[in-house]
């Protein structure tokens, strides 16, 4: 049995961003599986809470941690993990660095490669979350931060689909929010790291508003995977059939 045929049926056909309407990315969204298994571990997490509830204090303390760290660690991951210039060049290692990322940058607006692969972000969103929330409260407290951690990744995620919908967003926030991630797609990737919340690019000095703050960066499509380093370390190159260059909407329509 292949994998395409383990796929719920909505998702045996590619969706792509840039051809969907907020209606049907709104359709999308609650059938990918990723995001339905996040809402069902939150009310998993919320049940665990009530079998083991913290007080009110320590459950609204360990939940805000949760929501307040994680634009750190989105953060944090984003730029010296996914793009980094070491894990393509680990085999062990590389098939995930190719799912997580460079997939999404080599075609942006491919929906099913933008959500996160659940091995790695359930593990991240764990730790990042529990933790803390049981040293604050204990299992009370680590069910609250782990259902927050899981609900923040659905609103995150969710914000990252509308920055690459062929839709423009109404509220001030989103639209700055777009302008930077489709900047940091298209011109720069060396900057503007955050998706939902940019108060680190800008502590960090990796923040730019306007494409003119920067010159284009000649890696934004392939973070550095050129054909001359596929020479060297081929495994993402074997797992993509070769190295696409040039633009992505350019070798999309080459491929529709």
């Amino acid at each position: 049995m292949t994998s395409l045929s383990l796929k719920p049926s909505f998702w045996r056909r590619e969706h792509h961003l840039d051809r969907m309407n907020l209606r049907q990315l709104v359709v999308a969204y609650f059938q990918y599986p990723a995001i339905m298994a996040y809402l069902a571990l939150s009310a998993v997490s919320i049940g665990v809470w009530f079998a083991h509830p913290a007080s009110a204090g320590r459950t609204a303390l360990a939940a805000g941690i949760a929501v307040v760290l994680y634009p750190l660690v989105w953060y944090s991951l984003h730029r010296w993990v996914l793009h980094s210039r070491w894990m393509f060049k680990v085999p062990a290692l590389a098939a995930t660095w190719k799912r997580i990322h460079y997939d999404h940058h080599q075609d942006p607006n491919r929906l099913e490669i933008l959500f996160g692969a659940l091995h790695t972000t359930l593990p991240t969103i764990a730790l990042a979350t529990a933790p803390i929330g049981y040293a604050i409260g204990g299992i009370g407290g680590a069910a609250a931060g782990l259902a927050a951690g899981l609900l923040t990744t659905c609103v995150y995620e969710f914000c990252h689909c509308i920055q690459h919908l062929a839709y423009t967003p109404r509220h001030p926030l989103l639209v700055k929010m777009k302008q930077r991630h489709m900047a940091h797609h298209f011109h720069d990737e060396t900057g503007n790291f955050g998706i939902t919340n940019f108060f680190w690019d800008r502590l960090f000095g990796t923040s730019y508003a306007k494409v003119s703050d920067r010159k284009k960066s000649a890696t934004v499509f392939n973070l550095g995977y050129t054909p001359e380093v596929a020479v060297k370390f081929p495994r993402v190159a074997e797992l993509s059939g070769g190295v696409a260059t040039g633009h992505p909407v350019s070798r999309i329509r080459r491929k529709a």
